[in-house]
């Protein structure tokens, strides 16, 4: 049976196993997007505090973690409990950790269109030789394709963005994307090993623990960095801060947590493309970024990539 809790008018299924694969790719969609808005939420706060990577990484998962509890306190009592698996949860927080602090590290480093594009694009090659090698995935002549044309997307961003555009790309920057690539691919391989024996457990139980796990092991790398924002300009990036944890991080982990479990991990990486779309797409409409043409292939490519995995994935759910 599948109960669902309420998170911010989302349903975040707690019974993955049972999650119906259109239902994942919606919760992954919505995921992807509000991921998007992280990175640029992100460098507005480097440059109105003194505030760094890791300590932004601690106040992420920190906040995630009350506001899920938070949700937690108005749950039905009448659902069956689940048995948490600490070393699970030990591994899903640090991979979590290492996911997302080396992103805004990277983002800080070489710009956020080259730290996302080269995150996002690592991403997909890693899971699909971890999926492979460790859950006998195949993607098919079609899956091959999507992801092909979806990294094409990504080159096509990165090399032809012209003004405006990729950036500069700093090697160490490259380095921490690619380590932030793999915590990604880490979390992503193991949700949907669990998920597929049934024993992924309620995504809310596992994504509050995570959020501690995670936190706890950020917590003395930030206090050494800096705890405290330092800015003149506390309200604005309390604000940002707030933002952060609450639609990037407790909403969209809770959707991920939850569609990754019925979800090919393939499908999973390339709806994840979905993160650098809706990252063009805010600087247009929000700070009035120019549209350039390779912009928009490249936005076109990953989407029709998108929209091919995702019907070959409920083609191949309605099979079984």
């Amino acid at each position: 049976m599948s109960n669902a809790v309420s998170i911010r008018g989302a349903v975040v299924a707690s019974g993955s196993p049972s999650l119906s694969v259109g239902r994942g790719l919606l919760y992954l969609i919505v995921a992807g997007v509000a991921w998007g808005t992280a990175g640029a939420a992100a460098l507005l706060v480097f440059e109105a505090s003194e505030l760094r990577p890791i300590a932004l990484s601690f106040w992420r998962c920190a906040g995630g973690l009350v506001l899920l509890l938070a949700v937690g306190m108005f749950r039905r009592r009448d659902r069956v409990r689940t048995r948490v698996r600490p070393g699970r949860m030990i591994a899903l927080g640090v991979a979590l950790a290492a996911f997302q602090t080396a992103y805004f590290a990277a983002v800080s480093v070489t710009g956020l269109a080259v730290g996302t594009v080269v995150t996002l694009g690592a991403g997909p090659v890693l899971i699909a030789l971890g999926a492979r090698v460790l859950l006998g995935e195949r993607l098919g002549a079609g899956g091959v394709l999507a992801v092909a044309g979806a990294l094409a997307g990504l080159v096509v961003l990165v090399f032809g963005g012209g003004e405006g555009g990729a950036g500069e790309v700093r090697p160490l920057g490259v380095l921490l994307a690619v380590a932030s690539a793999a915590g990604y691919a880490v979390m992503t391989l193991l949700t949907r090993w669990w998920g597929r024996d049934g024993s992924g457990g309620d995504t809310h139980t596992t994504t509050v623990w995570t959020f501690g796990v995670s936190s706890l092991c950020l917590l003395p790398f930030a206090a050494a960095e800096g705890l405290m924002p330092g800015t003149a300009q506390l309200g604005q990036v309390f604000g940002l801060m707030l933002y952060v944890a609450a639609v990037p991080t407790a909403l969209a982990y809770a959707l991920y947590f939850a569609g990754a479990a019925a979800v090919r991990s393939a499908t999973v990486s390339v709806i994840m493309l979905l993160e650098p779309v809706s990252a063009a797409i805010l600087a247009v409409l929000a700070f009035g970024e120019r549209l350039t043409a390779a912009t928009v292939v490249g936005t076109l490519l990953m989407l029709l990539a998108l929209a091919g995995l995702a019907v070959a994935e409920t083609r191949g759910a309605s099979r079984t």
